[in-house]
Parts: structure tokens; C-alpha cells; sequence
């Protein structure tokens, strides 16, 4: 059974409605982030990045960001609006949180003391709320929740 190596919470600056995932050590990604987003795709993957695509425009969502030693426990899918898989290699070990208007942020994920090839989950919900506040009022801070899942591939 996969044990949780460590949780982190912090909220993620959305603008034209995206943020990214995005590995730390950035100077040779061949697509470096927002190059080639998606509008409209929940989750994008490039090589060292993964693009999440909010319902808002403008706005900061709430994150749990976990890491695991293995394929964590499934996830009740009923609870979540979106969610999506994909791969993830990193060269330093450390994720990077990025946003369209602020580029690279402060925030950052620890995965391990090396690089690797990961897997990444992202699921949201909230997201009906966010598009909805952000149409009425322009702002939906805290109301999509995220929670990203990283463990490393066998």
C-alpha cells in the first residue's frame, strides 16, 4: 500500500484561466508554459509541465499538493467535477508553480532529492461556483478546490 510522503496547501494565482505545473529547473523544457496552452482542456501535458485549465478567469484556488511513494488509493469520483492523469519528468525533483500573470511563482513542490519520471492526478471541484461568481462579481478566490497526487512510475 502507497504511504503519503508529504501534503502541502497553498492557493494558486489563475488568470486567462490557467496555471501550471512546471518543472524548476525550466531553461531547456521544449514548450516552456503558457507557450501552446490549451483553452478549454482541463489538463495538458508537455514534457516537464502540466497546463490545469480553471472555470474562472481571474482568481485564486485552493491546493493540496501530495506526494506519494506509490500509485495512491482511488479517489471517489463523484466528489470531484474534473479530473485527469498524466505524465510527468522532472530533472531536479522540484515542481514550480506558474501563472499567466504572474509567471513563476514563489510556490513550489518538493517530489524527492533527484529527477524522474512521475505521474501527476489533478482533480477540481467547485467549479460550477467559480464560473459563476467570477461572471457575477469578476472574482472566485477559494471556491475551486484542487488536489494534484504525484508518485513516481514503476
Amino acid at each position: 500500500m502507497a504511504e503519503l510522503i508529504r501534503r502541502l496547501r497553498f492557493g494558486a494565482d489563475v488568470s486567462y484561466h490557467s496555471f501550471c505545473l512546471q518543472e524548476l529547473d525550466d531553461a531547456d523544457l521544449p514548450v516552456p508554459y503558457p507557450d501552446d496552452s490549451v483553452f478549454g482542456q482541463f489538463l495538458t501535458s508537455f514534457p516537464g509541465r502540466v497546463d490545469i485549465f480553471s472555470a474562472a478567469h481571474t482568481h485564486t484556488v485552493a491546493v493540496t499538493a501530495e506526494v506519494w511513494d506509490g500509485r495512491p488509493p482511488e479517489e471517489d469520483w463523484a466528489r470531484w467535477d474534473e479530473h485527469g492523469e498524466a505524465e510527468f519528468v522532472s530533472t531536479s525533483g522540484e515542481v514550480a508553480v506558474w501563472s499567466m500573470s504572474l509567471g513563476r511563482t514563489d510556490q513550489t513542490v518538493p517530489l524527492s532529492d533527484k529527477g524522474g519520471t512521475w505521474q501527476v492526478q489533478v482533480c477540481c471541484a467547485g467549479r460550477d461556483e467559480a464560473e459563476r461568481l467570477s461572471a457575477e462579481t469578476g472574482t472566485a478566490d477559494g471556491i475551486e478546490r484542487y488536489l494534484v497526487r504525484f508518485w513516481p512510475q514503476a
